[in-house]
């Protein structure tokens, strides 16, 4: 299907159809649809272009103007990396000199993109014949790019040239990721054997990965975008220039555009688990303040350095909730959002619902760790009506883990990546 859809689109025909749309509105899709098989389009034509229009539309959150002018289908643009990230990938090999990038594994070409503006010659491979045509109408506006029908492990690097390598392996089949990265195609112990000829190594990795399967001599950084934890990619060689370890790059998108925000580990060694803090022993030891790490910063194992950081302790066992009584720093803001603790109530249904009665709880955010909770669940439970406003954090607190939610205003506006609202 994807291959019948971007044929169609690459006949002049096509290709004048798709250039002719307006940007997407739901409001019209139908409407626009009648009209264009009335002005004579064939049925598939119309539908081929319609599906890309509203793929453009959504595509604009990962790649903002440069989406109408590329191609897509809906796993593709799933998997693709946002230009924002990728932007931070091909700074590393700019960074680091080299002479020509093979993306292997490319997509549909959001990476080699990044790599093509910086003016690096980049060589794009992928095994899927569709999303391979797809990533070369993507690079058209380069002609220092190429793209490649190909098995990636199959190219010979040294005969093209090929001085780095950003790889980013299938972590998918059948609709369903895959966790242990051996199964993952290609291999991640596979991917890792390029360094043998080309030490210039990148890997887009998923972000849950197992710190024992870090390469103890990379650089591991986990990233986040506005509050979502969107990858992590593991650096070799000249691409390191922070060395060894393990990293968080928060990215926050504001009216001033995106800023950038890097935290790392004390660890040399990416492998090695984190450090554990003991957590408070009851609620009774609850600071006044609650702070809710990056999901970036959880993954890099930076929870210990927070602590330091802001002499503050987890809530509960292997909870990646903090309590305190100090507000984070200028530099440890944009890895934190903070709340203000008002009252602590048990985790029952019962003394929740007549709290939401009695005070007429409308509006509920509901963040929640280590306990087997629906927020949406909840809330239809707790038969919520009225004006009012409040922020629940479901978690377990303590060394005896008791379940309990944290009533707690807001401090900052940064959004959390554990959190529901209505």
């Amino acid at each position: 299907m994807a291959e019948n859809h971007v044929a169609l689109l690459l006949t002049p025909e096509g290709w004048e159809l798709l250039s002719s749309l307006p940007h997407y509105d739901p409001a019209e899709a139908l409407s626009l649809g009648r009209s264009l098989r009335e002005e004579g389009h064939s049925p598939a034509l119309v539908a081929a272009a319609l599906t890309q229009q509203r793929l453009r539309a959504r595509a604009a959150a990962k790649f903002g103007p440069f989406a109408q002018q590329m191609l897509f289908t809906a796993d593709g643009l799933e998997q693709a990396t946002r230009l924002a990230v990728s932007a931070h990938h091909a700074a590393r090999y700019a960074a680091a000199g080299v002479t020509k990038v093979a993306d292997l594994g490319c997509g549909i070409g959001g990476d080699a993109v990044a790599l093509a503006g910086l003016d690096l010659p980049v060589l794009a491979v992928d095994h899927d014949e569709a999303t391979a045509a797809l990533a070369t109408i993507n690079l058209m506006p380069f002609p220092h790019a190429s793209v490649e029908y190909a098995d990636a492990l199959e190219i010979d690097l040294a005969e093209r040239g090929v001085d780095a390598v950003f790889a980013d392996p299938a972590r998918r089949a059948e609709g369903r990721r895959i966790s242990d990265p051996e199964q993952w195609s290609p291999a991640l112990s596979q991917v890792l054997a390029l360094r043998e000829t080309v030490p210039a190594l990148g890997v887009k990795v998923a972000p849950g990965i197992n710190h024992t399967a870090l390469p103890s001599d990379s650089h591991t950084q986990w990233v986040s975008v506005d509050g979502d934890v969107v990858e992590a990619a593991i650096w070799c060689g000249p691409l390191t220039p922070e060395g060894p370890g393990r990293s968080a790059l928060v990215l926050h998108s504001g009216a001033n555009g995106i800023t950038a925000h890097t935290m790392a580990d004390d660890v040399t060694d990416p492998s090695e688990p984190p450090v554990q803090v003991d957590p408070i022993t009851s609620p009774d030891d609850l600071g006044s303040i609650i702070h809710v790490p990056d999901g970036a910063a959880i993954r890099a194992g930076l929870v210990a350095r927070l602590c330091q950081t802001l002499s503050a302790r987890p809530v509960g066992p292997r909870i990646g909730y903090l309590t305190s009584e100090n507000m984070p720093d200028t530099a440890t803001t944009p890895f934190v959002r903070s709340f203000r603790l008002t009252e602590v109530l048990p985790l029952r249904l019962k003394t929740l619902r007549a709290r939401a009665r009695e005070l007429g709880v409308g509006s509920l955010e509901i963040l929640k760790r280590g306990v087997d909770v629906s927020p949406d669940a909840l809330r239809t439970s707790l038969r919520l009506s009225g004006q009012e406003a409040e922020t629940w954090i479901l978690t377990r607190v303590g060394d005896k883990a008791k379940g309990v939610v944290l009533v707690v205003e807001p401090i900052d506006s940064t959004p959390s990546t554990d959190s529901s609202s209505h």
